[in-house]
This record gives structure tokens, C-alpha cells and sequence, in this order.
């Protein structure tokens, strides 16, 4: 495969050249270009995810009888008849990593971390004991009657222990649902009641900023409002359960390609957030995939990589920073805040943490790079990143002062820039759209490559696709980490109307996956021919310009608008409200709440501050509007909705009659106000 020359020569062979050298040997298959290898992936389904179950020896008790049995969106069936489990491919590394010396998990907080003794800033875990934990944790939990596809929930904080419930709770076939403890007693409800938990764990409290939280009193109205639970666990109960006797014979056991491995919770505008279940078959496949040849992080035993993302429990990077473990990674955990106490804040808590446990790949957010930037953050002058290799980022679109502070402030590879590698993907199925490819050169701004296997198009309003326009990123073919349904949708309604009701039969295939992003796909030719023409296009990049939808994604966590109501218009002061979020690429994003108020009410500071509070309380700290306003109404559809998408539309500089119709709205006055704040930002 002739792609780029390696930019970094010192570096272990990037990954992506080991796969497409042993398609050459073990497919016959050889590509000229990132495009051409990426073009193969997405029209030879079966040719390419075989591929990667066979290049990644996936673990199974007999082979699949039909790689792709069905090719529908929803409704693919893949790798029918195989017997696995998430837990096995993980624990298969135990032995050879054990040998090697290399940890499965390394894990600091903000206490360990202020250490003064270098040793005591981070905790290590040996493969082989985490195989002995998880083995005791699972052998207690099938001791407590908790049988195949029954939900065990957890409301923990980024600790090895919880890592160690989900791997026992996968190794039985029980079904794991986790909330962050930083969340309110709504927000966790309201998840885990709609999928009817047997086990409960947990923890006591959590320390966020410097400053300790009870949680005591939340466990106690969770298990009130949770009439299924049988089991209740605490931090202290789980942590003793894993330091018993394990059976030495202890084997995960193996279920189908698509039975449920976890729920996981992306909200909408409107109603409950939405429970979506995902396989174990399809989620290692995609996580393998992911870590290798698109983060380019592989086994410790070869490379001694050691792989982290920051992260709290309440988001997907979590469940994919676990991810890594799949493929024999050492996993880096940091549970705390980023950027120590709010009263003082400290943003190098991180970079030390890197030098502490010898990180290769740290990943965080874009909004912690900006913050960095903004405080002046030198981390070489704070720690020794001598081992860091590469950086990741998602959760918002990246800004061009954050690339050239990440390439000024970190350490040159080769005498090249840092390799930056932000990413772009959802929840919805635990991946990524877009991602980065190491032999290729980083362009500020964009984002390296579709991903392999993710038929990933940006669509003009009348569903045609196009290149260097902003359109819809819609996916065109299905991919076995898309979601197996959601809990309790038997008749795959709302999974229809959350991803396909846009586009339901507009491909030769049927329908396409609309995502609810603004993407533009950048082509990347070679060089001109002889005559004149263009140059075949190499590779493509990508741009994302935030969400095409009203959800909540703040700091990378995304909420739904209806659970943000449910909190402030609990207080007896607030008749109505509206929420929108706008992310602006390059810059902060900026949340607006408006409330009405009841007759003769005034929002003064005392109110404001009550409105914050519950949110914080209910939802969580990063929920919290950056302005509230009063209004006199808001603007609703003739059918009585909320017009959340139209008002973001419009403060983001949208013409008003481009965005709405007055005729269609049941008080059409209200928007007058709306207007005049979108003019005024404008103007500002």
C-alpha cells in the first residue's frame, strides 16, 4: 500500500501498516490510497469487518456461519451462529501481558496525584489481577441469582473498581448500565428505571475540585425509587468482594454476537433519554478497529502503549477508553477534576498525571485544550512527557489556537509536530464517524479520514451527497456497533424516528443513519496529471460544525433539552422555559435558558441562582445555562411543541423567515423578542 512516507520513523510501525500488509499477504487486497482503502471498506462489508474479526483473532466458540446475514438499517444481522463475550477478549491478554510486566491499569485521583512521594501518585493493576477481581466480583454476582441479560446499574466515579464490575457483569451475561455520581437523583431515574435494574452499586461519594460529596442520601431515594433492585452494593462492599478467593477454572461465558452488553443513554428533545442497547460482538469489533487503526495505540507488549481519555463515568469515552483493553492496551485512569478546585484552578493536574503514569495517547475534550490555552498552560515545564506520542480530542469541534498550542506546548516527535487526532462519533454507537490516520498529514482544523467501515456522506437538504459543502452526516450503510434497539421499544419505533425517519428509504439499501451533526468533507488529491487533470483524491477530511439538532452536548456529554426542563420547571416560580445550545466552531459554546415566570415575578439574582442550583442538582455541573433570561412566552408550534431547533437557528444568524412560519405557530408575537436578541449578538 503505497500510502504517505512515515512521519514518525521512531515510532513502532503505525498499525494501520501492519492491517493493510496483512490483507496483502492473507487477502490478496493492495491500495494505492487511504481513499481507496477506505472505498473497499464501506462497499465490501463482509470482505472488510471478516477482516477484522480475522486480524484481530477475535475469540469464539465456532466461526460465524454469514458474516452480514441481513444488510438493513436497523435491523443488520451480523456474524450469526458465533459464540463470545466482551469480558473473554479482554482477559485472553492476561497471561502474555502479566509476563511482560506491562499493567492493565494505571489510575491516579486528585489526592494521589498531590503526593508528595512520586511512587504514591498512581496505583497499578496487574493483568493477572484483574482477572482474579473480576472473576471474584462475577462468582459473587451469580451467587446473588443474577442470571444471563438481567441489568446490573452502577453510579460510580472513574476508579478501577468500577472497570472490574462491568468486566464481571459482561463475563456472566448480565446487561451494565452506568450514570456518573456527579448526577442527580432525576437524571438517574430516569435512565434506570425505564430498564428495570436487579443489582444497584453505588459508591458512597466522590471528591470533584478538591471538595467531598456525600452521596448517602441519593442511594438512599435511588433504591426507594428503583422497585426491582434485589442486590444493593456500596464503593467498600465492591471492593471487598473482589479481594476474595476466585475460582481458578472461572471462563466468561460465551453468548451471541448480539447479545446486550450495556445500555447507554443519548437524549432527545423531547420525552425520556433513550436507553440504547448495544451487542458484545459489535462493540469489540468497533473498539478494536477504533484503538488500532485509527488511534494507532497498540498491545503494550509491542508498542507499551498506554492509553488514556479523559473522562467522567456519564460519558461514552469512558466506555470506549475501556475499549483499549481489547486489544492487550495498558488503560490510564484519572478520576477528579481536570482542572483542580473552581477556587483555584490548576490546569496541569492532567499533564503530571501523564508523567505519573507514563501516558502514549492522552485524549480529553476540546473544551479542556481551550482551557489550557486560556490559562497558559506550559505542560513540559510541569512534567516529564518524554513517553507521549500522540493526542486525541472530541466532544466539540477543535479550534485552530488549540492545534497550534497542543504543537507549541508539547513535545516534538522526529523533529515533527505532535501527531493531534480528534475524533468525531456518538454515543449512538459507541464510535467514531471520523478519525485520524497516522502515515497521513494533520491539516488544522480538520479531522483526518472517514473511518473505515463507516459509509459516512455529508447530504444537502434534498438528501444528495456533496464534497467541500456543509451538509447532514448521514451514514449509508450499517455498521455492527449501530444500536441492537432500544430497551423497551419492542416495536423499534423510537429507534426509527431517532436515526432513520429523516431518510427512511433513500439509499439503494433502504434507509440511512441521519446523525445530527454539520459535517464538511474536505477531498485531499495528489498531484495534477500530465494534461491538466485533478489529481485523485488520497484521502478525505472532515469538519464538524456542531449539532444539526437541539440536543444538549456540553462538554461532550450530551442531554436532553426535556430533562433540563423537568428540573427548572419543578421550581413553583417557573411556568415555562426553553433551552438551546450553541457550538460554534472556534469558540465557547453558549447556553441560553428562558423561563416565564409566573404574574408579577421578577428573575432576580436570588431566582437565578435557585434555577442553577437545581440543575446542577438534578442534572449535573455542566448543565448549569451560561445566561438566563425572562420572557414573556415561548414560541410553540400549532401543535404546542417547544421551537428549540428554529430559536437555535436563529441566534446562530439565521434569517427569521428562513427558519419559521409565523402562521404555524400558536403565539407567533413571542418570537418578536427572540429576534431582537439574535440581532443584537449578531451585532456584538
Amino acid at each position: 500500500m503505497a500510502l504517505p512516507a512515515v512521519l514518525y520513523p521512531s515510532l513502532p510501525q503505525p498499525q494501520i501498516l501492519r492491517y493493510t500488509e496483512w490483507l496483502k499477504t492473507n487477502r490478496g487486497l493492495s491500495f494505492d490510497t487511504y481513499e481507496a482503502l477506505w472505498r473497499w471498506s464501506v462497499s465490501d462489508l463482509e470482505g472488510f469487518w471478516s477482516s477484522i474479526w480475522s486480524y484481530f483473532e477475535v475469540e469464539s466458540d465456532a466461526p460465524p456461519l454469514k458474516v452480514l446475514a441481513h444488510e438493513a438499517m436497523p435491523g443488520a444481522q451480523w456474524f450469526t451462529g458465533v459464540k463470545l463475550n466482551f469480558t473473554q477478549q479482554v482477559l485472553r491478554h492476561s497471561g502474555a501481558a502479566t509476563a511482560a510486566g506491562h499493567p492493565a491499569l494505571v489510575y491516579s485521583d486528585e489526592q494521589m496525584l498531590a503526593h508528595a512521594n512520586t511512587s504514591g501518585r498512581v496505583r497499578v493493576l496487574r493483568w493477572d489481577e484483574l482477572q482474579h477481581q473480576v472473576a471474584a466480583v462475577a462468582t459473587h454476582l451469580r451467587s446473588q441469582g443474577v442470571q444471563p441479560g438481567d441489568r446490573v446499574c452502577a453510579v460510580l466515579p472513574h476508579v478501577p473498581e468500577t472497570i472490574v464490575l462491568f468486566l464481571a457483569t459482561a463475563a456472566i451475561g448480565a446487561v451494565w448500565s452506568l450514570c456518573s455520581p456527579d448526577m442527580g437523583p432525576v437524571a438517574i431515574l430516569d435512565r434506570f428505571r425505564q430498564i428495570e435494574p436487579v443489582v444497584l452499586v453505588m459508591a458512597e461519594g466522590y471528591t470533584w475540585g478538591g471538595v467531598h460529596h456525600d452521596r448517602q442520601a441519593l442511594r438512599e431515594e435511588v433504591v426507594r425509587g428503583l422497585p426491582t433492585v434485589r442486590v444493593v452494593m456500596g464503593m467498600n462492599d465492591l471492593r471487598s468482594v473482589a479481594g476474595r478467593p476466585a475460582p481458578v477454572d472461572f471462563k466468561p461465558l460465551a453468548v451471541s454476537f448480539d447479545h446486550p452488553l450495556w445500555i447507554v443513554y443519548s437524549s432527545g428533545t423531547t420525552g425520556l433519554p433513550k436507553p440504547i442497547v448495544h451487542g458484545h460482538g459489535g462493540i469489540m469489533l468497533e473498539m478494536l478497529k477504533g484503538g488500532a487503526l485509527h488511534n494507532n495505540v497498540g498491545p503494550s507488549v509491542l508498542t507499551q502503549d498506554r492509553f488514556f481519555w479523559f473522562s467522567t463515568t456519564g460519558w461514552i469515552m469512558w466506555n470506549a477508553g475501556l475499549g483499549s483493553l481489547l486489544g492487550g492496551t495498558t488503560f490510564c485512569l484519572f478520576d477528579g477534576s481536570p482542572s483542580g478546585s473552581s477556587k483555584d484552578p490548576d490546569w496541569s493536574v492532567l499533564w503530571r498525571f501523564a508523567e505519573a503514569a507514563g501516558i502514549t495517547f492522552f485524549g480529553a475534550g476540546a473544551a479542556y485544550y481551550a482551557g489550557c490555552l486560556k490559562a497558559d498552560v506550559r505542560p513540559m515545564d510541569v512534567a516529564d512527557l518524554s513517553r507521549l506520542r500522540y493526542v486525541g480530542s472530541t466532544g466539540s469541534p477543535l479550534s485552530d489556537e488549540c492545534y497550534d498550542w497542543l504543537w507549541a506546548r508539547l513535545p516534538r516527535i522526529d523533529g515533527q509536530p505532535i501527531w493531534i487526532n480528534p475524533i468525531s462519533g456518538g454515543t449512538d454507537f459507541a464510535g467514531a464517524f471520523v478519525a485520524g490516520n497516522i502515515t497521513l498529514p494533520v491539516v488544522r482544523g480538520q479531522m483526518q479520514v472517514r473511518c473505515l467501515g463507516a459509509a459516512v456522506e455529508a447530504w444537502s437538504e434534498d438528501g444528495q451527497p456533496q464534497m467541500d459543502e456543509v451538509g447532514e452526516l448521514v451514514c449509508t450503510r450499517p455498521m455492527p456497533s449501530m444500536p441492537l434497539k432500544f430497551w423497551g421499544d419492542e416495536a423499534g419505533r423510537r429507534y426509527r424516528e431517532a436515526y432513520f425517519d429523516t431518510y427512511p428509504a433513500t439509499t439503494e439499501r433502504g434507509a440511512a443513519w441521519r446523525h445530527g451533526d454539520w459535517i464538511r468533507l474536505i477531498p485531499h488529491r495528489g498531484p495534477a496529471q500530465a494534461d491538466g487533470t485533478p489529481g485523485q483524491i488520497e484521502s478525505v477530511g472532515s469538519v464538524i460544525y456542531g449539532r444539526s439538532d437541539a440536543t444538549i452536548n456540553r462538554h461532550g456529554v450530551r442531554m436532553g433539552t426535556a430533562e433540563l426542563y423537568r428540573a427548572v420547571e419543578a421550581q413553583p416560580e417557573v411556568l415555562d422555559s426553553l433551552v438551546v445550545d450553541l457550538e460554534y466552531l472556534g469558540r465557547e459554546s453558549w447556553m441560553p435558558l428562558f423561563v416565564v415566570l409566573r404574574e408579577g415575578l421578577q428573575l432576580d439574582e436570588a431566582l437565578e441562582q435557585r434555577l442553577r442550583a437545581a440543575i446542577r442538582a438534578s442534572l449535573s455541573a455542566r448543565h448549569v445555562p451560561s445566561e438566563i433570561f425572562q420572557v414573556r412566552a415561548i414560541p410553540r408550534t400549532l401543535s404546542g411543541k417547544k421551537m428549540e431547533l428554529p430559536i437555535k437557528k436563529l441566534l446562530m444568524g439565521a434569517a427569521p423567515e428562513a427558519v419559521m412560519k409565523r402562521d404555524a405557530m400558536t403565539n407567533a408575537d413571542s418570537i418578536d423578542w427572540f429576534i431582537g436578541l439574535a440581532r443584537q449578538r449578531m451585532a456584538g
